[in-house]
């Protein structure tokens, strides 16, 4: 396995990096990155500047206007926009949308390609509308949104809510129960725009977080009729399709927010030359320096990581396993990283005189979302416990 970035992968990371400090960056304090995340109007104005340098989706396929990076070579790239929070809303490679090209490129058919994936590469926001109240998210099989065939048309009933992005999205991919039929009980993954009858935003959810386009929302189906060209795949395989989604998303999300640790680990180091205590700066004292250094080690592993596991993905492998135990490690690791950094910073890491209080707030949610720590570990011992128990039999 080599890590080594092509040169053409680390020139553009380079200028990825450079673009995020010098344009984006000087965004940060712009009262239009609201509680609910940037506004589309800030969005528009980011993406024209990414476009301008020729760094605008560079995951999506070339065919739409992307820069059609493979999963390794995105980890350079990602974790250079990731430095700034608004980095990867500027490039377009944040999250839901990230994903859910990943995923249109892979199940959808060539006029849902035209529909759906061609404007979402170039610009659109969608949403992915899977998790429930119920706790339908970490288990998926709690999931009670529902699809019924009638004269031809499905009818979906349901409440998806911590669906991130929804304000503003063209479109979500919307995963649902069936009812009757062949597939009873099995789930589908359903395409349709978000201006349609039947769907509504019950209400904007106030969390933690701030960095996603569109917050995160409460979305309600109530008799939502949609075609038999709204299928997304096949009927019955919207749990496989899941993971063709995930295993890749799990991934991106340690990119993105690797970068955001850099970033914090940045301001306290330097934080840490400057600032005097007893007579020497902090870094020269053991307890400071053993947290900075704890910080890099934590980056490394955590990049080699989610490296190893998007080499997998780039040699055809699902990834599943190496993504599951990359989402726990990197994510973990990135909170260490972050809380650190704050604690080096003492009292003016409370304040919002630097970055490191936004990412603070930020990074936490990274353990929770696209499964907590405990599903994964929970999931992964009972595939250890399966291999014991299957080389016992032999033995």
């Amino acid at each position: 396995m080599d890590f080594s970035p092509k040169a053409e992968v680390l020139e553009l990371a380079d200028r990825t990096r450079e673009f995020v400090k010098s344009k984006i960056i000087p965004f940060e304090n712009d009262a239009r990155w609201t509680e609910h995340g940037p506004t589309d109007e800030l969005r528009f104005e980011l993406n024209g500047l990414a476009k301008e340098e020729g760094l605008f989706a560079p995951h999506a396929p070339k065919r739409y206007g992307g820069l059609g990076l493979g999963h390794l070579d995105r980890s350079f790239v990602f974790e250079a926009a990731g430095y700034s929070i608004l980095g990867p809303v500027a490039l377009h490679c944040a999250a839901p949308d990230e994903g859910n090209t990943h995923l249109l490129e892979v199940v959808c058919n060539d006029a849902q390609k035209a529909a759906f994936l061609e404007p979402l590469a170039k610009g659109a926001r969608s949403c992915f509308c899977m998790t429930e109240p119920n706790g339908a998210g970490s288990d998926p099989l709690l999931m009670q949104t529902t699809a019924e065939l009638k004269d031809d048309r499905f009818v979906i009933n349901g409440t998806k809510w911590l669906i991130t992005g929804a304000r503003g999205a063209s479109f979500a991919i919307i995963m649902a129960k069936m009812v009757g039929g062949e597939q009873d009980g099995e789930a589908t993954m359903f395409l349709t725009e978000m201006d349609r009858n039947g769907i509504s935003l019950e209400r904007q959810m106030d969390t933690m977080d701030s960095s996603f386009a569109g917050g995160h929302a409460v979305v309600r189906l109530d008799g939502l009729e949609v075609g038999q060209d709204a299928i997304l795949g096949a009927i019955g395989a919207g749990f496989k399709y899941a993971q063709v989604r995930l295993a890749p998303a799990r991934l991106t999300h340690c990119m993105r927010w690797l970068g955001a640790a850099q970033r914090a680990h940045d301001v306290a180091a330097t934080y840490a030359t400057e600032r005097m205590a007893f007579g020497e700066p902090i870094g020269r004292h053991q307890g400071v320096s053993f947290m900075l250094a704890d910080n890099e080690i934590a980056i490394r592993s955590a990049r080699l990581s989610l490296q190893q596991a998007a080499w997998v993905l780039d040699q055809g492998g699902d990834g599943g396993t190496e993504s599951s135990m990359a989402k726990v490690q990197c994510s973990e690791a990135i909170w260490q990283v972050v809380d650190n950094s704050l604690q080096v910073l003492g009292g003016l890491g409370l304040c919002r005189e630097t970055p490191v209080e936004r990412i603070f707030r930020e990074v936490r949610g990274f353990r929770i979302y696209d499964g907590p720590s405990e599903v994964h570990r929970w999931s992964l011992g009972r595939k250890i416990f399966k291999r014991a128990a299957a080389v016992g039999q032999g033995s």
